[in-house]
């Protein structure tokens, strides 16, 4: 199911071309480990050749084992980038008046992807957005900002250079979540103490908004 429905999207929206050098976005969580698996395996069998390097980045949380990403990265036998940017410590510096750092972090880690595909030479970026966070797009837009709008499926990147691409917008994620542990991918939290902590306190409204949901 998870794979027809990616090499759907694929098709859907043309997210995939000849000679593209595809960056895949690699954090350690269970929707970029499904989608890195996916587009590994459907690359051995697409009738058009494409490359894929898989990139993750240290985002100066401490606690923050990339060690065991590499280790995974390193067993698949994909290609991967290991970088660091000490985001944690910019969000710490800016954000002083006790609000959460979510949308700078976001910001700061979107930047520093775009820097990581021109260096290492990659037209496209693949991130794990699935249908679920497409859904609470789309109502949080309706409910806190008035607009009718969710993620596109492919988008040219902020900087004008990169191709953003997500294919997994049609997956749900229960399948993440049940093929993650069917699998047994390591998943590896990022360790933001407000994504992360026993309580956590960031993004508040999008946990509202997948409240909701549930009820609805």
């Amino acid at each position: 199911r998870i794979f027809k429905a990616a090499s759907q999207a694929i098709r859907d929206f043309n997210m995939i071309e000849e000679g593209d050098k595809i960056m895949v976005a690699v954090s350690g969580g269970k929707d970029s480990w499904v989608m890195l698996h996916v587009l590994w395996e459907l690359r051995k069998r697409a009738p058009i050749d494409f490359e894929i390097v898989a990139v993750n980045l240290d985002q100066g949380y401490a606690g923050y084992e990339t060690h065991i990403i590499e280790n995974y990265l390193t067993q698949m036998g994909v290609p991967y980038h290991m970088a660091e940017k000490d985001i944690a410590g910019i969000c710490e510096e800016k954000i002083t008046d006790g609000t959460t750092w979510c949308s700078l972090c976001s910001r700061l880690r979107r930047g520093s992807l775009y820097g990581l595909a021109e260096e290492l030479k990659c037209n496209k970026i693949a991130l794990g957005h699935h249908q679920d966070d497409m859904i609470e797009t789309l109502l949080l837009n309706s409910f806190f900002i008035g607009t009718l709008a969710s993620m596109s499926p492919k988008l040219k990147a902020d900087d004008g250079k990169n191709v953003v691409i997500r294919p997994l917008i049609y997956v749900l994620e229960s399948e993440i979540r049940d093929y993650t542990r069917q699998i047994g991918f390591p998943v590896v939290c990022c360790q933001c103490p407000l994504m992360c902590g026993e309580t956590v306190h960031g993004d508040y409204k999008r946990r509202r908004i997948k409240q909701l949901i549930r009820q609805l």
